[in-house]
C-alpha cells in the first residue's frame, strides 16, 4: 500500500465528516492506521476542529441520543462507550444530565416487555432477577428498572427484596 500524504488524509477525512459525526480520538486512531506522524496528525486534527468538521460536544449529543433510541442502552453503558471515545466527561456529562429519566423509562418499559415474554423461568422470582440483569447490563439504574416492574406490577421494595420471596 502506497504511503498516504498529510494532504490527501486531510481530504478523506473532511469527506469522512462531513457525511457523518465524528470524533476527535476516532479521527486519530484513522491517522495512526494510516501510519502518519505525530505533528501531521496533529495539524490534520486541529484543522478539523478550526473548521468545524469534528466538534466532540456536537458528536457526543447525537452520539447520546443514538445509543438511547436505537441501540435502547442505559446511561451507565452510554456512559462507558463515551469514555472509550475519550469524550471527556466535562463534555459528556452535561450532554447524559439533560437526558432525563422519563427518555430512559420509554426505552426500558418496552425493552422489559419484550424480554420478559422470551425468557424462560421456573418461577417469577427468577424471572424478576433475570429482567433486572438483563437491563442492568444495558446499563439501567437500578432505581430505574425498579421503577418500571413497579409500573408492571413486578414488585420490589425499596430495599431491592422482592415481596413475594419475604413472605
Amino acid at each position: 500500500m502506497r504511503e498516504m500524504t498529510e494532504n490527501e488524509a486531510r481530504l478523506r477525512l473532511e469527506a469522512l465528516c462531513a457525511s457523518s459525526e465524528q470524533c476527535s480520538h476516532d479521527m486519530d486512531e484513522k491517522l495512526r492506521r494510516w501510519q502518519l506522524p505525530e505533528d501531521a496528525r496533529a495539524r490534520i486534527i486541529a484543522h478539523l476542529v478550526e473548521e468545524g468538521y469534528v466538534n466532540d460536544e456536537r458528536y457526543c449529543r447525537a452520539f447520546v441520543k443514538d445509543k438511547i433510541r436505537y441501540n435502547k442502552w442505559g446511561r451507565r453503558k452510554v456512559e462507558q462507550a463515551l469514555f472509550l471515545k475519550r469524550i471527556p466527561s466535562e463534555v459528556s456529562r452535561p450532554v447524559l444530565d439533560a437526558v432525563d429519566d422519563e427518555e430512559y423509562l420509554r426505552v426500558l418499559r418496552p425493552l422489559l416487555a419484550s424480554k420478559r415474554r422470551s425468557l424462560r423461568a421456573a418461577d417469577d422470582y427468577e424471572a424478576r432477577a433475570k429482567l433486572v440483569r438483563f437491563a442492568l447490563g444495558r446499563g439501567f439504574s437500578y432505581d430505574l428498572i425498579r421503577q418500571c416492574m413497579k409500573a408492571d406490577d413486578i414488585t420490589i421494595d425499596e430495599d431491592g427484596t422482592d415481596d413475594e420471596f419475604l413472605a
